[in-house]
């Protein structure tokens, strides 16, 4: 049996085997043999998406396709509408907590797919349905230019039309946070054909990231601190991982102008102000524990090349100014006397 591996081919009786051993492979038939849609046994909320570009269903040509930056635009089935229950749940799908993985190919003719990952939501089109409309990111895009040649598969030029990357400036680093808003809402058919977010997950591993984003804010914490003649504070900044590891909570301690300590956490992804991130338990709980000396300073659009980025500032307890989702849990078996 196959093991799934991200960019290798499979065929339909492959992935079967892979998401459902127990039970019987029906070529040209049943959920695996030939349906778009498979849900995998046992999972409630996890799918295996088979895709093929450019075909159609009755009187439907689907039309789908992949941005460079691994944004998938696809469509249900002809018959589903915004209501279904099914259509419900990939909307309201949470990418930390349940799988859809994406297995593709571009010609129908061809019996195998390729395993491009798995997906998250981004947004779907409030106007359109039979069939709805939807956009996903697929998670850790990275395929290699080879395997675009064997897929056979052409890119589409990224189209974002509402967070274009500006042009840093040091004199125009820091902006007010963003709105909150829910995301799960839709949008309309417009809008919709325009957006784009890139996920955190894409870059959480990336430790190279994370360091220089905490440099970039050390740098402009000392010169905030240096300008306005407070050299003695600005010499007293510690960048905490080099000196004490992670795990504490935060990452810089500075200085408030009373001298009173001031607690930085930096979160830093290349995407935009939107882009969700990771925070730890005990990031969470340190910042409960200090809500008037913990500050978040989130950088975005932080282009590595430069080691410049943009920057907002939350202050306070966590919990309270961000939505947060379960991603690990922490698992003990206690023993009581009865046993």
């Amino acid at each position: 049996m196959k093991a799934l591996i991200k960019y290798h081919s499979y065929k339909r009786e492959e992935v079967h085997d892979i998401f459902s051993p127990e039970t019987r492979f029906v070529p040209q038939g049943g959920p695996w043999g030939q349906s778009g849609i498979v849900k995998v046994p046992d999972r409630d909320g996890d799918y295996v998406f088979f895709v093929t570009f450019g075909q159609s269903q009755a009187d439907h040509s689907f039309d789908e396709y992949i941005t460079e930056n691994g944004i998938l635009t696809w469509q249900s089935q002809p018959s589903q509408t915004l209501s279904e229950r099914r259509i419900r749940q990939f909307i309201r799908h949470d990418h930390i907590s349940n799988n859809i993985y994406l297995f593709l190919r571009t010609e129908r003719r061809t019996k195998e797919y390729t395993y491009l990952g798995r997906l998250a939501y981004v947004d779907h089109d409030l106007e359109r349905q039979n069939p709805v409309y939807f956009k996903w990111q697929i998670l850790d895009w990275d395929i290699p230019w080879h395997v675009l040649q064997n897929v056979n598969l052409n890119l589409t030029p990224n189209i974002d039309l509402g967070s274009a990357v500006q042009v840093v400036r040091e004199t125009d680093v820091e902006t007010a946070p963003p709105r909150r808003v829910n995301r799960k809402k839709g949008k309309s058919t417009r809008d919709f054909r325009g957006r784009f977010v890139d996920y955190a997950e894409n870059e959480k591993d990336n430790r190279d990231l994370g360091l220089a984003g905490e440099m970039f804010i050390l740098e402009c914490e000392m010169k905030y601190l240096r300008e306005i003649g407070r050299e003695d504070l600005a010499s007293k900044i510690v960048h905490i991982p080099e000196k004490e590891g992670d795990g504490v909570g935060y990452d810089i301690r500075s200085f408030e102008l009373t001298g009173e300590p001031k607690y930085i956490e930096v979160k830093t992804t290349s995407g935009g102000a939107n882009t969700p991130f990771m925070i730890s338990a005990n990031e969470l709980a340190f910042s409960k524990a200090n809500p008037n000396r913990y500050h978040v300073y989130r950088v975005f659009e932080f282009d590595f090349s430069t080691k410049l980025g943009r920057f907002y500032k939350i202050k306070g307890d966590l919990s309270e100014h961000f939505t947060l989702l379960p991603a690990l849990y922490s698992a003990s078996r206690f023993f009581t006397e009865e046993e």
